[in-house]
């Protein structure tokens, strides 16, 4: 269809959907819901094909810009949503250049109707910094007949002919345009609102296989692929949580290698009982090497205590945790930080369950569990990770910050952070990539996990995951 055709037709759209829109309440509201769960209030939010504003205005962003090519739609937004916050102009995705960049583009049941796919979501660049995300649905067009139907009945208005996308198809085009796909799926295998009934087939089963295909919305969530930028006098902080590690303080400092510019080393003394915190004390005041050196000890307990503790004082645009045990070796940090430095990934997560094991590093239970709650998380994420429990993670500092805000809504849940760190991410639409580490036996002292009280405690909190973030409600936020 031509642009002038598609511009006519929304603009008797703009006038003549009112009918159909209050029939489809349930299905806008779940999309509401969908946006909102993912895009937090207070970001920068452009949208494409934005119709009468009432989604973007639903997300409270800071600055709110929609553009869609149709008059009507454009005057009727303004004179719907006219906070200070939010601007709707007259525009084209395949020749708009605003000058600006957004933390979030959304392109809400549009790319069917673009003439040029390609040539759109390239312009989509334009618009993107390193932390933008991108979010996308379509409709699935197995659905096609029904919503034939239903244009039939007048419980949709006419469509024009549409571009016919799949999931595979959205794909290869972000990923020709060097977008990457963060994750993709279905939303909304009942879009309607029964109470109960549409509650359990839009947050649980749709997620479940041979389901989860027959939503009628295609969603993807993707990012541009850039590198971030790494420009302070410190590049990377190395947070050493130790408890009862007093054997290991010297071969942390010696072990752990430059990391970019400059790197930092925070050891957090937690509650030894042993000489651990006498012992950092001294090592750090006699070292000579290249790192810059400081040390605390926690206020409270457990491993999230010390740390929120450490990174909380870090200096460096790139933050680590690493193990005072060293069992997950500190020569393996190069490679978490080359893949944060390059943008290959957002969030680092060491993975111990590749590589052969020494003979103690980790029991049979143990290793039983962490496959356990791998694939329950990768399932809880809607991304692949192979062992959750690695005390080894990695990420931008400005993103740890983004991510406290985020994980508010869990409340204090976690003793052990890798929850915390993988839930925030996930959360953020981050991109989380597995980093193979050799796992070690230790050389000094015992374990601080036991394993079935701690287990307990992991599959509480998995389940608290299941819940709070894949069995999401497509019910709105509320304000």
């Amino acid at each position: 269809m031509r642009q002038v055709d598609l511009t006519d037709h929304f603009d008797w759209i703009s006038d003549n959907d009112a009918k159909a829109r209050r029939r489809q309440r349930g299905f806008y509201s779940q999309l509401s819901g969908y946006f909102q769960f993912h895009v937090e209030p207070g970001l920068r939010v452009i949208e494409f094909g934005c119709g009468h504003g009432d989604l973007l205005a639903a997300l409270k962003p800071s600055r709110g810009l929609g553009v869609d090519l149709s008059p009507k739609m454009i005057e009727r937004a303004k004179i719907k949503n006219p906070a200070s916050n939010l601007e709707f102009v007259v525009g084209d995705l395949h020749s708009t250049d605003l000058g600006e960049k957004f933390d979030v583009v959304i392109l809400d049941y549009l790319v069917g109707y673009l003439p040029d796919v390609h040539a759109c979501i390239a312009q989509l660049r334009k618009h993107c910094h390193s932390r933008t995300r991108i979010y996308i649905t379509s409709l699935n067009h197995s659905w096609q007949p029904l919503l034939s139907i239903a244009q039939r009945v007048g419980w949709a208005t006419r469509q024009p002919l549409s571009n016919w996308l799949s999931s595979v198809d959205l794909q290869n085009i972000l990923e020709l345009n060097d977008f990457e796909v963060i994750n993709s799926g279905t939303e909304q295998l009942l879009p309607f609102r029964i109470p109960l009934f549409s509650a359990f087939c839009n947050s649980f089963l749709v997620r479940l296989p041979i389901f989860r295909n027959f939503g009628m919305t295609l969603a993807i969530r993707a990012r541009l692929n850039v590198k971030p930028t790494i420009e302070g006098e410190i590049s990377c902080s190395v947070v050493v949580p130790a408890r009862n590690e007093s054997g290991n303080i010297r071969a942390a400092l010696e072990r752990i290698p430059i990391l970019g510019k400059q790197t930092e080393i925070i050891f957090v003394e937690g509650n030894s009982v042993d000489d651990t915190w006498e012992v950092i004390q001294r090592e750090v005041d006699a070292y000579k090497g290249p790192h810059r050196v400081q040390y605390l000890q926690q206020p409270g307990k457990g491993k999230w205590d010390a740390v929120f503790a450490g990174f909380a004082v870090a200096k460096g645009d790139v933050l680590v945790i690493q193990d005072g045990d060293l069992t997950a070796p500190p020569e393996d940090l190069p490679k978490f930080y080359d893949a944060i430095a390059s943008g290959a990934c957002e969030f680092a997560n060491g993975c111990r369950l590749v590589y052969p094991m020494e003979s103690q590093a980790m029991r049979f239970l143990n290793l039983l569990g962490n496959q356990f709650f791998a694939a329950s998380l990768s399932f809880v994420l809607g991304q692949p990770i192979k062992d959750s429990l690695c005390g080894t993670k990695m990420m931008l500092r400005s993103d740890y910050e983004r991510l406290l805000e985020r994980i508010e809504v869990l409340g204090d849940f976690d003793p052990f952070g890798d929850f915390n760190l993988l839930f925030g991410s996930s959360m953020l639409d981050l991109r989380i990539r597995d980093i193979l580490v050799r796992y070690r036996d230790r050389t000094y002292g015992d374990t601080n996990i036991s394993r079935f009280r701690h287990g307990w405690i992991l599959l509480r909190m998995t389940w608290f995951g299941l819940r709070k973030i894949r069995f999401f409600s497509l019910k709105p936020r509320r304000v």
